[in-house]
Parts: structure tokens; C-alpha cells; sequence
């Protein structure tokens, strides 16, 4: 997809990849769409960027009387040409001592409302006959990581439903509709001190989150389907999928915080 005039709407653009993404897609003349939950920054990432915001909570729950953040959003945004799925939420402890609703949270946040979101975009794009979707997973939705049990869940279905969704749409040739599935490691954002845990191990060292937000910029132009930044987490995932009894081996050993 020509990035250039494109209409781009990017969810979690206040803060992290989704922010940097706002950044890079304007840099290469998209036309933006921004969506947030913190509207003062997300405010900030509009004016840096031309773009428009549109503050959203896509969690469950909202107030009585409140109109449901996704369909509101989808709405508000009107056609769009491409879906940069950055919203997300972590939460990391035991699984048994996670809290009441938490799991049903994260599952909402991270998966059902862009399930929901895509079901009500991609209509549009079909009936234009051209768009391009973006997810941004992880890679523990592809490997599974220790303590993070519902998080890694929530982006392994990410991943598959991308995938499903490849076979239903017609291959771009020219015209169609892309879907390219992002899948960072370790990336330097407020996203782990949110979760509840900060990042402290060395290495793998966190990379910054512009280098997620090129990666998806030229994977949306040059049309691929997966992109892992860094490169190298490619290895542990192929890994996983060639030798799981091996991966588990390491992972016991070398896994531990």
C-alpha cells in the first residue's frame, strides 16, 4: 500500500508503538485517525502529527448510558484504508493471583475489540477493494512466556486470527486487502511498568519503540505478511515450532527474571 494519502486509523496512538507508528506514518504522508484512552497525549500525538483524535476506551464495562467504545470509534473514523492495531494491555504475576476481571479485561482489550474493530472496517475496504490491516502482537503470543499466562493468550490469538483471515481475503495484486501481523520482543515503553513489573534483566536489551513503528511502515508498503523486530526472534519462534519439547528445555532454564 502507497502510505501516501492513505486514511490510517491507529489504535493505542497516545503513548508507546502506537505513538511512534502516528509519528512514522505521518513522516511518509498518511492522513491519521488516532485513538486513545489518554486524551492530553493523545492530544499531543495529533498536533505533532496533523492527525485526528478521537479518544476511545476499547475495554469492557463503560458507564451506563455511554456508547460502546468500539462501534462508537469505527464510527467516529469513518472509511479507513488501514488498521494499525497497537491497544494492549499486560498484567504479570502468577496466574492464581490475578485479580478478579483482569483476564476477561485483557482479553477484551487486546483481542475482541480489534476482532470487533476489523469486523467493522473491513467491509468497507472489501467493498473499495483495497486496505491493509495491521496487528501488533508479541513474541510470547508465539512462544508463551512465564507469568504473563492471559497476556500471551490474548496475542497468540491475535496472530491466529490474522492468519484465518489471509485465507478468506483475496491475495494483493495491485488491489486487495493486505494483513501484516508485527510481533516485537522487548520494546522500551511504559508498557512494563504499567503491567505491574518493570523490565530489569539485560538482555535481551529493549529495543526502541521507532524501530517497531519502521518496521510496520515498510511491511505495509512492501506488503508482508509478518514481520519480527528484532529479526533475530524469528530463531526462538521457529524453535518453538520445530523442536516445542527443546524450546521448553531452554525456556525452564534461561527464562527465569
Amino acid at each position: 500500500m502507497r502510505l501516501a494519502g492513505a486514511r490510517a486509523l491507529v489504535t493505542g496512538a497516545s503513548s508507546g508503538i502506537g505513538a511512534a507508528t502516528a509519528l512514522e506514518l505521518s513522516a511518509r504522508g498518511a492522513r491519521l485517525v488516532l485513538s486513545g484512552r489518554d486524551e492530553e497525549a493523545l492530544a499531543g500525538v495529533a498536533a505533532r502529527t496533523g492527525g485526528e483524535a478521537l479518544p476511545a476506551d476499547l475495554s469492557p464495562g463503560a458507564p451506563e448510558g455511554t456508547p460502546d467504545g468500539v462501534a462508537d470509534l469505527a464510527a467516529r473514523a469513518g472509511p479507513v484504508d488501514l488498521l494499525v492495531a497497537c491497544a494492549g494491555e499486560g498484567w504479570s504475576g502468577p496466574f492464581t493471583r490475578m485479580p478478579c476481571g483482569t483476564a476477561d479485561r485483557l482479553v477484551a482489550v487486546n483481542l475482541t475489540a480489534h476482532v470487533r474493530l476489523t469486523r467493522l472496517l473491513l467491509p468497507g475496504m472489501a467493498e473499495r477493494g483495497r486496505g491493509h490491516l495491521v496487528y501488533v502482537a508479541s513474541i510470547a503470543g508465539v512462544v508463551g512466556v512465564r507469568e504473563e499466562a492471559v497476556y500471551a493468550a490474548t496475542k497468540a490469538g491475535l496472530l491466529a486470527f490474522a492468519e484465518s483471515l489471509r485465507y478468506e481475503l483475496p491475495p494483493v495484486k495491485g488491489n486487495g486487502i493486505g494483513v501484516t501481523t508485527v510481533v516485537p520482543g522487548v520494546v522500551d515503553t511504559a508498557f512494563f511498568a504499567r503491567r505491574g513489573r518493570p523490565y530489569t534483566r539485560r538482555r535481551p536489551a529493549p529495543v526502541p519503540p521507532e524501530r517497531v513503528a519502521r518496521a510496520i511502515a515498510v511491511a505495509v508498503e512492501r506488503g508482508r505478511a509478518e514481520v519480527f523486530v528484532p529479526a533475530w526472534l524469528r530463531l526462538p519462534a521457529r524453535l518453538h515450532g520445530a523442536a516445542p519439547s527443546a524450546f521448553r528445555i531452554l525456556a525452564r532454564r534461561f527464562g527465569r527474571p
